[in-house]
C-alpha cells in the first residue's frame, strides 16, 4: 500500500516541477522584455564598473561602512566615480564628433576640388581603370571611363548627403544620448554603492556549482579588462598618435582618418598600415620623396610600434585567442548586436570556450593536451 502512495506521488512532484519550471521561464522572460530598453546602459554601466572598481575598492577598503561617517563616505565616492566616469566619456566624446564632422565635411569638398581641377588626369585615370578591369576579367566586365566617372560623381554627391544625414540624426538622437548617460550614470552609482549585493543577488538565482560560476565570474572580468586595455586602450592611443602626426604632416582630414583607423587596427596582419601607407606612398608620387619615406618611418614607429609593445604588455598572453577570431568576434558582434557587439562578441566567444572546456572537464571527455 506504501509503494502504491510512493508510485502515485512520484508523477504529481515531476508535473509540479515542469509547471513551476514553465512558470519561471515565462517570468524570466519577462524580465528580459522588461529591461531590453535599458540594456545598452546596463551593458556598458556594468563594464565601466569592473574597469574602475579596483580603483575603488582601493580607495574605500578602510571606510567602516556601519559607521554614519563611513556610509556618506562610501556614497560619496560613488557619487564622484560615477559622475566622473560620464564626464570622462562625454567631454572626449563631444569634441571628437564636433571635428570628426567638420573635417568630414571639408574632405569631402577637398576631394571635388582636386577631382574638378584634374579633369585630363581623371580621363586617363579612368581610362586606365577600365583598362584594367576588362583585362583582369577576360573582356567578360566591360566598364567605360564615363561609367567609372558616374560612378566617382555619385559617390561623391552621396558622401555629402550622408554627411547631412549623420548631422541630423546626431542632432535627433541627442535627448535620447543624454537619457542613456543619464541611466548608465545612476546605473554606476547604485553599483559602487550596492555592487556586491547585486551580484551576489543576481548569482544566487543561477543554478550552476560554485566553482564552475566562479571561473565564469572571472573568466568575464578578466575579458573585460583585457579587451578594454589590450585592444580598445591601444586602438584609441594609436588613433590619438595618428592624429597628431597627420595634423603635423598636414594630412586633409586628419580626424577622420584617425577614427579610421581606429576601426581598422583590429584587422589581423595589416591594421593602421591599410591607412598611413597609401598616404606616405601618395606623399611619394607628388614629388615629397623625403616627407613621404620620413612620414612612413615615423608611422611605423610610432604607431605599428604601439601595438607591437603595448598590446603584449597589457594582453601577456590572458586572452589565448588568435587576432583572426577576435576580429571576426568584433566584426560579428556589429552586425548582430550593433555598437554593443564591439564588446559582446568577443565576451561571446570567449566564454563560450570557457563553457566548453568546463563542460569537457565535467564530462571527463578528452585529455588535458586535447583539452
Amino acid at each position: 500500500m506504501s509503494d502504491l502512495k510512493n508510485n502515485s506521488a512520484a508523477p504529481q512532484r515531476s508535473l509540479q516541477s515542469y509547471v513551476f519550471g514553465g512558470i519561471l521561464i515565462l517570468l524570466l522572460l519577462a524580465v528580459f522584455r522588461l529591461f531590453a530598453p535599458f540594456f545598452t546602459a546596463l551593458l556598458w554601466s556594468t563594464l565601466l564598473y569592473i574597469m574602475f572598481s579596483p580603483l575603488h575598492r582601493l580607495l574605500i577598503k578602510n571606510v567602516k561602512s556601519n559607521t554614519l561617517k563611513g556610509k556618506l563616505i562610501l556614497n560619496f565616492w560613488a557619487a564622484v566615480f560615477s559622475v566622473g566616469t560620464m564626464l570622462l566619456i562625454i567631454f572626449p566624446l563631444t569634441m571628437v564628433a564636433r571635428i570628426f564632422l567638420r573635417q568630414f565635411l571639408e574632405l569631402g569638398h577637398y576631394v571635388q576640388n582636386f577631382l574638378n581641377g584634374r579633369p585630363e588626369y581623371l580621363n586617363g585615370l579612368y581610362e586606365k581603370i577600365a583598362g584594367f578591369i576588362s583585362g583582369f576579367s577576360s573582356e567578360q566586365f566591360t566598364v567605360t571611363a564615363n561609367d567609372i566617372e558616374v560612378q566617382v560623381k555619385t559617390l561623391l554627391a552621396n558622401e555629402m548627403q550622408l554627411v547631412v544625414s549623420l548631422s541630423r540624426n546626431i542632432i535627433q538622437n541627442i535627448g535620447s544620448f543624454t537619457v542613456t548617460m543619464l541611466l548608465m550614470m545612476f546605473s554606476m552609482l547604485f553599483f559602487y554603492v550596492d555592487g556586491p549585493y547585486l551580484a551576489h543577488l543576481v548569482l544566487r538565482a543561477v543554478p550552476i556549482k560554485q566553482e564552475y560560476l566562479s571561473t565564469l565570474i572571472k573568466k568575464f572580468k578578466d575579458i573585460t579588462r583585457n579587451l578594454f586595455f589590450g585592444y580598445i586602450i591601444v586602438a584609441l592611443l594609436q588613433s590619438l598618435v595618428a592624429y597628431i602626426i597627420f595634423t603635423i604632416f598636414n594630412i586633409q582630414g586628419s580626424l577622420v582618418l584617425s577614427v579610421l583607423m581606429f576601426m581598422l587596427v583590429f584587422v589581423p596582419m595589416f591594421g593602421g598600415t591599410i591607412i598611413y601607407i597609401p598616404l606616405g606612398v601618395m606623399k611619394i608620387l607628388h614629388g615629397n620623396i623625403a616627407g613621404g619615406i620620413i612620414f612612413l618611418v615615423i608611422c611605423v614607429v610610432f604607431i605599428s610600434g604601439i601595438d607591437n609593445i603595448l598590446r603584449p604588455f597589457f594582453l601577456k598572453d590572458r586572452i589565448k585567442l588568435h587576432p583572426l577570431i577576435i576580429f571576426f568576434a568584433i566584426l560579428g558582434g556589429l552586425l548582430a548586436f550593433g555598437f554593443n557587439g564591439f564588446i559582446l562578441g568577443p565576451v561571446f566567444v570567449i566564454l563560450f570556450l570557457t563553457v566548453l572546456d568546463l563542460f569537457l572537464t565535467e564530462h571527463k571527455i578528452g585529455n588535458q593536451d586535447q583539452t
